[in-house]
Order: structure tokens, then C-alpha cells, then sequence
């Protein structure tokens, strides 16, 4: 193990600002310090704030923030910024946005670029999640970019997801059909105070029963049950999206919207949701980590072979195909692979 690795789970803070940094710069030696920490982790409660932009996350999520302090919590927060299409880095990513958790060192903030994910996650995020959760902290709370309906990969991280929509003309509401209804745990209508909230929360609610009552990614999509906000239904096994309103910029709300998060918990330890969803999340990152390397051999081996421009002329020539062209490249791996495991 090695020392940064011992200072993180001692606590240093300075330690986990580098562990982070050398993920989100997937700096020689981050994999090693990932395999070290994961052995620490599965205590942290992992919530994921998405919604359209403008609908008042970071606001939200520094009162959250604020609030579990002084229930004597200790909070990591992971914001995803849009990419630069030019760096790759945060846009926004020097910005401040704690301000109620400013110089409190319980609260530790961390801005990372989303890298051009269409999730608006970077592939980053959950390795930075596993640091966090090995140093900790108690809560950790991952703000999305706001990039509408694709904000979908925040469920392969967060335990708990809350989709923030704000008082509007209905096409908020609309845009939710879309895709973004399937991943909410609890939905915040934020902005509370503004004309048209009481006609949002009537949308949602009307939304929800049109789809029997139950959504949610840990809700047991597509079971049949009465509706009713916010409880497990009398089989046990289907979650009710909590609808909660908030005024963030005044904290209004920040308790009955911490209380959903908490009964949401509680319904995943109480119905085995939690394991249930961990074995899915492990199983779906180990996936996309065979896809990467997978990816990074192949395109190793098209270097060596002379690079695809001369495979691209091939087939422009008519001389050959793409179908044979990838059997051509793909045939050492699947030599090696038979030969382990004869067919």
C-alpha cells in the first residue's frame, strides 16, 4: 500500500485532494490506489443530484451540505462541470459554490469535468466516489452537469437519486417523460416560491400515477400498486418517488428533502435493494472498464499493424470489408482466448 494511500485513510485531507486529482488525470498509479481503497469502502450514503440547468442544484446541494453538518455528518461533494471542448477540464471548475461550507473542512468540495460524457458523469466519478467513501465520509453527493434527459449514467454511482425540476410552463415536465422519470428516487420541485409550482408538483404527481404509482431505478419499475408518495408499497419491493418542494437559496425545504433521502435508505437496507443494486453497479463497471482496455489494446495493436488508414483504403479499393478487416485485427485475442478456453 502505498503512502499516499496511508495518509488518505488517516485522514488527511490533502492526501485525498491528490488521490482525486490523479484519477481525474488518470495519472500513472491511480488504478493500484483504487484496488487499495476499495477494501475500505461501502459506508458512504451516495446521493446523485440531476436536473435541466438553472434548476438550482449547487444551490440546493450547499444548504444539503450545510444541514447534514450540523446533524455532525461529514460530506463529500463531487460537481460535474461541463467540458471544454478544447482541454477537456471544467469550464466552471475553480468556481464557488459552497459558500454556506466555506473553510469548514468536513465539507470537502471537488469540481470535475464531465469530459464529454453523455451521462454528464465522468468516468472519473466513481472512482472519486470510492476515495471519498474510503477517507469517511459519511454523505457524498454527486451534482450532475444539468444536461437534460442523458443526465441517466448518475444511477450506476449514486444509492439515492433526486431529479430537481423547476416551477415552469410544463415542458420541464414534458422533458421528464422523456427518460429522466425512470431514474428518479425523489423529485425536487425547487424554486417553490415561484408562479406555476403548485401546477408542476400536480404535473408530476399525475405523471407518476399514470405510471401506476411506482418508478424510480430502485423502485421496481412496472409493478402494479396504488400510488402514494414516499413509502415502499404493502409488497415491500416498489418505491413511490418522494415529490418534495424547496426554496434552496432560503433553506426552505433542505429538511423534508434530507428526510426523503434518508427513508429512501432505508428502504434499500429494509427490502435487500441496496445489495441488489451494488452487485448491478459493480457488474456495469466492470463492464465498462473490459470496454476501455479492450479498446486501448486494440487500438495499440492497429498502430503496430501500420494504423486504420491503410485498412480504410483497403475497403475504399474494394480490396477487402470492414467484417473482415476486424476478424484480421481481432484474430491474435480470440487465438489467445480460445487457447485458454477451448471451445
Amino acid at each position: 500500500m502505498s503512502a499516499l494511500v496511508d495518509e488518505l485513510l488517516a485522514g488527511k485531507h490533502s492526501a485525498l485532494a491528490r488521490v482525486i486529482t490523479k484519477i481525474e488525470n488518470r495519472s500513472p498509479g491511480y488504478r493500484e490506489i483504487i484496488s487499495d481503497l476499495h477494501r475500505h469502502t461501502g459506508h458512504a450514503d451516495v446521493v446523485g443530484v440531476t436536473g435541466s440547468p438553472g434548476a438550482g442544484k449547487s444551490t440546493l446541494v450547499d444548504k444539503v451540505a450545510a444541514e447534514y453538518r450540523d446533524r455532525g455528518l461529514t460530506v463529500g461533494v463531487i460537481a460535474i462541470d461541463p467540458s471544454s471542448p478544447f482541454s477537456g477540464g471544467a469550464v466552471l471548475g475553480d468556481r464557488i459554490r459552497m459558500a454556506s461550507n466555506a473553510g469548514d473542512m468536513d465539507v470537502f468540495f471537488r469540481s470535475m469535468s464531465a469530459r464529454g460524457s453523455l451521462g454528464g458523469l465522468s468516468t472519473a466519478t466513481t472512482d472519486a466516489v470510492t476515495a471519498l467513501d474510503a477517507f469517511g465520509k459519511d454523505v457524498i453527493i454527486v451534482e450532475t452537469v444539468g444536461a437534460g434527459q442523458n443526465e441517466v449514467d448518475i444511477v450506476r454511482t449514486a444509492d439515492t437519486v433526486a431529479v430537481l425540476v423547476p416551477p415552469g410552463s410544463g415542458d420541464d415536465v414534458q422533458m421528464l417523460k422523456a427518460g429522466i422519470l425512470e431514474i428518479a428516487d425523489v423529485f425536487v420541485v425547487n424554486k417553490a416560491d415561484l408562479d406555476g409550482a403548485d401546477r408542476t408538483v400536480q404535473q408530476l404527481r399525475e405523471m407518476l400515477q399514470g405510471r401506476g404509482g411506482t418508478a424510480g431505478h430502485h423502485g421496481g419499475m412496472g409493478l402494479e400498486r396504488p400510488g402514494g408518495d414516499g413509502d415502499a408499497g404493502d409488497d415491500g419491493d416498489a418505491w413511490d418517488p418522494v415529490i418534495v418542494e424547496t426554496v434552496a437559496n432560503r433553506g426552505e425545504g433542505v429538511d423534508a428533502f434530507i428526510e426523503a433521502l434518508a427513508e429512501h435508505s432505508d428502504y434499500l437496507d429494509r427490502t435487500g435493494q441496496r445489495e441488489a443494486q451494488e452487485r448491478e453497479r459493480f457488474a456495469a463497471e466492470i463492464r465498462t472498464l473490459l470496454r476501455e482496455d479492450a479498446n486501448r489494446l486494440l487500438s495499440r495493436e492497429l498502430v503496430q499493424r501500420g494504423g486504420i488508414e491503410q485498412y480504410v483504403d483497403a475497403v475504399v479499393a474494394r480490396e477487402t470489408d470492414p467484417y473482415t478487416v476486424v476478424d484480421d485485427v481481432l484474430a491474435p485475442l480470440r487465438d489467445c482466448l480460445d487457447a485458454d478456453h477451448p471451445r
